[in-house]
């Protein structure tokens, strides 16, 4: 019996698997019920006593031996498995979708290129303000709806600080710098509590323009907002301003182009007027100019801004804006060659 576990140990070391079905079958052969190692143990009974510990060790240190096999061979095969799941298989076909910039971008981008073109720098500011910046200066009195929380994300332990509700925070910023002249568009993310629907969203993007200087004139600002509409949809875009009112600007008026979802027919996003208001502008309110330093009796200005989600709406004829934020690809393929 001595020389048979010697022999079977011998044949332990030199086991090699190629595969999990010849370390299953070395695994039955040795350690299943009808196994080598029970075998041996059912003969053990009939081994003389002076023999029985120097047998008993041997048939455990077989025993031990064949679960070392078995132990080293299984995770031998698992990390093959594993290098072979992460090799490259250099057969396999390119990708065939490319990536492609969103919409948003596209449009944000076109935008700042066309005010680049008439002499607009590029300003960006926090996402984060103080009501300074994002209302005080810009003329809101105490009293203003914009301050209320249904407009509003208020920081909690933080009252006077806010998401900022438009990126005329930015002019506020640049005004302060005191460096005249100013010529600027300031393109970027703002917030707003409202209800998510095809038309609105609690979150946007904005591009506001402001212009600074002596004799300055409202004849200035419609000039260069014809320039842009034109530019941006084409020749054949019509455009018409409507008085309104902001608290930063007087006078104030909106700007709507025809709409080219409905072709002037009416849709949803038109409200069947066949007209979009695309952007508020207007003169600079001598209040605001004040409180940032700057002399209204020597400089005025003009200041517009536009919600990109609505130019690109219109641009690329989408009638949801959900779209921009749902990250569908069958949607933002439309716009690989973009």
């Amino acid at each position: 019996m001595k020389e048979k576990i010697a022999t079977l140990l011998q044949e332990v070391e030199h086991f090699k698997a190629e595969n999990a079905a010849q370390i299953e079958e070395f695994r039955i052969h040795y350690m299943g019920k009808k196994g080598v190692v029970q075998a041996l143990f059912a003969d053990f009974k009939e081994v003389a006593a002076e023999e029985r510990k120097a047998m008993g060790m041997l048939l455990n240190e077989l025993k031990n031996k064949v679960q070392e096999k078995l132990d080293a061979a299984k995770n031998e095969a698992s990390a093959s498995s594993q290098t072979k799941e992460h090799q490259l298989d250099l057969s396999l076909p390119a990708a065939t979708h490319v990536g492609g910039r969103h919409p948003l971008s596209v449009v944000r981008n076109e935008i700042n290129s066309i005010f680049a073109r008439i002499g607009f720098s590029i300003s960006e500011g926090p996402e984060i303000e103080d009501d300074f910046h994002n209302f005080t200066a810009l003329n809101f009195p105490e009293e203003h709806p914009a301050r209320d929380m249904q407009d509003t994300f208020f920081i909690r332990k933080n009252p006077d600080v806010a998401l900022r509700t438009h990126t005329s925070s930015v002019q506020v910023r640049v005004m302060e710098s005191g460096k005249l002249p100013i010529r600027i568009v300031a393109p970027g993310r703002v917030f707003r509590n409202e209800a998510i629907s095809a038309r609105a969203h609690c979150i946007f993007h904005q591009v506001e323009g402001l212009y600074i200087d002596k004799d300055v004139s409202f004849a200035d600002l419609k000039q260069t907002l014809y320039y842009f509409a034109q530019e941006l949809f084409g020749n054949e875009t019509k455009t018409r301003f409507r008085p309104s009112y902001f608290p930063f600007t007087e006078p104030s008026a909106e700007m709507d182009v025809s709409c080219k979802i409905c072709g002037g027919s009416g849709c949803n996003i038109c409200k069947y007027s066949g007209w979009v208001e695309i952007l508020g502008c207007g003169m600079v309110d001598p209040n605001v100019l004040e409180a940032c330093g700057i002399d209204s009796k020597v400089y005025t200005g003009y200041a517009f801004g536009m919600g990109i989600e609505r130019i690109t709406m219109l641009k690329y004829q989408v009638n949801d804006l959900r779209l921009f934020f749902e990250n569908d690809v069958r949607f933002l393929r439309q716009f690989e060659s973009a």
